[in-house]
């Protein structure tokens, strides 16, 4: 199906290129060439650097002097102390460290007379459904054909070669890393690639092994530290496995166990719990759209024509594929969350360390996991937030002497919970009930009540730090937060210098509401009566909210101060309309109109995940041509030679990765996120199906999507108009489920289906 295959006419040149398998904890990148092959691979928790203590114990003494110079309006002085202490504390070794990649196999035919010229009928793909990348080719009358899979039930990636009966396969296999790495045989099949990872010149790094080991029939196979050898195969079988001793226990065992596992199963058996594994998580969710007239064109130039103006709708379906392929294929059960690239890394050392960005990004990787209907790939980041606690409680009290545990902008595998080095990008301690919004929204979409009562302590926990980083602003009596930024923006103060910290910063203050509203709902859920719930209720009713200015736009700070960036990557004041739930068209109208004038304003640009988010924006305000047109930019072919999209930019990548630039995932799976949004919103306490309906979207269907309260639907629509709306109640809650102008309230009972089609047609 055109809707969930991404195929190319070329091999891959470049890691932009390059196809994705993953099973969460090992990931590769496929770049399918012609009598050879690369494939360039990762293990979720390679990291260099290791844990350090960067609370800074001179920012306590400052909080109080900043917060009363920001409320006298004295912002420059204001900001200059809170530059020089609110900041990380001086490291000695800087061990923060970057995910970096594990290496590189390589296979080269050792007869590459056989692989002269250009072959024929040459097909590289990328099948979502089955989550396996091939490679086909012929010369002559011999064909060849390659399939990659990361099969999550045997933690190991395979490679399958064979070809027609006549297609000899001889070839050289190569493992390496460019630094601190020994590859030595293992038995007559194999090689072993380890090492240990070193921090500024420090030999005290992660350890790491990673196991090459190949199945040839009655061919002949030697191996040798520079590579394995392999002569006369029919058919060959590639098994690949690595592990580091982050996790502990025996790790080089453990690889050795899963390569000989997989050997003694073959490739059949894991072929066939490879897909039992993956099918049935993927076909949870069917989306279709029209097909343009390129519809069965190459991907690549499927992108090019939809540049040019053709129109393809079916490619935001594949989009949206993508972004849960991505998704599962890079956070599943007992690996770690996925971070700024998931877990594709071609660097040593990565951008922005592929770490864990707390004031946008990791947030954005798992919108998708609930309404795409990958509850389970939300599992990693609930971890990950778990672990928070225990640091994040330290710098709670070094920096700001309050209870709970708090974590800022940038966060590692180390547990890095300090700010950044500065107060600009990396002071946002509002990250700590942002990432609790997840932790509430798994349940509102499960509605498991063990696993609610599992998260509530790091909730609550997270609440104490809010309920102490709150001060009352002496003007007006509203609780505010502070000392605090619009994420990596600046403002012009009265004085003309140009500043970032202020006193209760619009998206502050909405995070701070919808946080207090979501431990409300939880407490509820849980029976919970007791002072502190008491004292949240209060707080949130006393919160200062944002105002709208006298130009109609709603504000980004507390005063209306002058933009130094009006259209600025970042949207961030507007976290009440998405991901927050304060702002919507029924309950909140005034600031709904206010959003939209702030994202006229802010304009269309922005970098991959700006564009994403903007998408989410405007599917909330339940305009889908204006999210139509803002995707259409984000699916901008960068970097595709032979173009006019040649250049790097914002936009997507040949493989559809999204570039920031350079790639990012967040942009893939905030993209896809918002194409739930566009179909179906459950945020408000209501069931919307076709919110954002673009025009142009003119027939399909979806079937899958999740809402909160614990449900699926069936969405099914001709010309613009419904006619079919199914609902599967799957914990048995009472619902509102409405369409322009429409609605229906239903006690469900669980496991039961409702067709709604008689009651919500037109």
């Amino acid at each position: 199906m055109t809707d969930s295959v991404l195929w190319y006419r070329a091999p891959a040149t470049r890691w932009i290129e390059a196809l994705p398998v993953g099973n969460g904890r090992l990931g590769a990148m496929v770049f399918g060439g012609v009598g050879s092959e690369r494939w360039q691979l990762n293990e979720d928790s390679l990291w260099t650097g290791g844990p350090e203590d960067a609370d800074n114990p001179e920012a306590l003494a400052a909080l109080a002097r900043i917060r009363q110079l920001s409320f006298e309006g004295r912002h420059a002085e204001a900001q200059s102390l809170c530059d020089a202490t609110q900041v990380r504390k001086p490291s000695a070794r800087g061990d923060f460290g970057s995910y970096t990649t594990l290496g590189e196999l390589r296979l080269i035919a050792t007869q590459p007379a056989l692989f002269a010229g250009a072959p024929a009928e040459y097909r590289r793909e990328l099948d979502l459904a089955t989550a396996i990348a091939s490679t086909r080719y012929r010369f002559g009358e011999r064909s060849y054909r390659r399939r990659c899979f990361a099969s999550a039930p045997d933690q190991v990636i395979v490679v399958a070669l064979d070809g027609s009966p006549n297609a000899r396969l001889d070839f050289q296999l190569t493992l390496t890393r460019p630094e601190h790495a020994r590859v030595v045989p293992s038995g007559d099949a194999g090689l072993l690639l380890s090492g240990r990872l070193q921090q500024r010149d420090q030999p005290d790094g992660m350890r790491y092994a990673a196991m090459v080991s190949v199945i040839a029939g009655a061919a002949r196979v030697q191996s040798s530290a520079s590579g394995i050898v392999v002569e006369g195969a029919e058919s060959a079988v590639i098994l690949i496995s690595a592990a580091t001793d982050y996790r502990g226990g025996d790790f080089e065992a453990e690889v050795a166990l899963a390569i000989e596992a997989a050997r003694d199963k073959g490739l059949a058996a894991l072929l066939a719990r490879h897909a039992a594994d993956h099918r049935p998580r993927f076909d949870r969710v069917a989306l279709e759209l029209p097909h343009g007239p390129s519809a069965a064109l190459a991907t690549d130039e499927r992108l090019l024509r939809a540049a040019r103006g053709e129109d393809d709708p079916a490619l935001f379906a594949l989009f949206f594929q993508l972004g849960r392929y991505l998704l599962a294929a890079s956070s599943r059960p007992g690996s770690l969350a996925a971070n700024l690239q998931g877990i594709w890394a071609d660097g040593l050392v990565n951008p922005w360390n592929g770490d864990y960005h707390t004031n946008i990004n990791v947030q954005m990787n798992y919108w998708l996991a609930e309404t795409g209907n990958l509850a389970e790939c939300a599992e990693p980041l609930v971890d990950l937030i778990l672990a928070m606690q225990a640091p994040g409680r330290q710098t709670a009290r070094v920096h700001y002497g309050a209870r709970g545990w708090v974590v800022h902008t940038i966060h590692n595998v180390w547990g890095f919970t300090s700010p950044g080095d500065k107060p600009l990008w990396g002071l946002f301690p509002m990250a700590t009930p942002w990432l609790c919004q997840h932790l509430w929204e798994h349940y509102a979409f499960g509605g498991d009540r063990a696993y609610l009562r599992r998260v509530w302590p790091c909730i609550e926990d997270a609440t104490r730090f809010c309920l102490d980083w709150l001060v009352r602003d002496p003007e007006t009596g509203g609780l505010v937060s502070g000392p605090a930024n619009s994420p990596e923006n600046t403002f012009v103060a009265p004085s003309g210098e140009r500043c970032s910290i202020c006193m209760g910063p619009s998206m502050d203050q909405e995070i701070l509401w919808d946080h207090f509203s979501n431990v409300l709902d939880a407490a509820a859920a849980l029976g919970v009566e007791d002072d502190f719930v008491r004292e949240v209720g209060r707080a949130r009713a006393d919160l200062a909210l944002p105002a709208i200015a006298d130009d109609g736009r709603l504000m980004e700070w507390p005063l209306p101060f002058g933009e130094t960036e009006p259209e600025h990557r970042h949207v961030s004041h507007l976290f009440g309309v998405h991901p927050g739930r304060r702002i919507t068209p029924r309950t909140t109208p005034e600031a709904c109109e206010a959003a939209r004038r702030s994202l006229d304003r802010r304009g269309d640009g922005g970098t991959g995940w700006s564009r994403a988010w903007k998408v989410c924006f405007w599917a909330r305000l339940g305009d889908g041509d204006r999210a139509l047109a803002l995707f259409e930019r984000l699916l901008t072919p960068v970097c595709l030679e032979g173009s006019e999209f040649a250049a790097d930019g914002p936009g997507v990548y040949p493989n559809l990765y999204c570039a920031h630039p350079p790639f990012q995932i967040d942009g893939n799976l905030g993209g896809a996120a918002a194409i739930a949004e566009m179909l179906a919103q459950s945020h408000d306490g209501t069931i919307h199906l076709l919110p954002a309906l673009p025009a142009r979207w003119r027939s399909g269907r979806v079937n899958g999507l999740r809402a909160r309260g614990g449900f699926e639907l069936e969405i099914v629509w001709r010309d613009g108009t419904l006619t079919r709306a199914r609902l599967r109640s799957l914990s048995g809650n009472a619902c509102e489920v409405r369409h322009r102008g429409r609605s229906v309230r239903l006690t469900t009972i669980s496991g039961k289906d409702y067709d709604l089609s008689e009651q919500l047609c037109e």
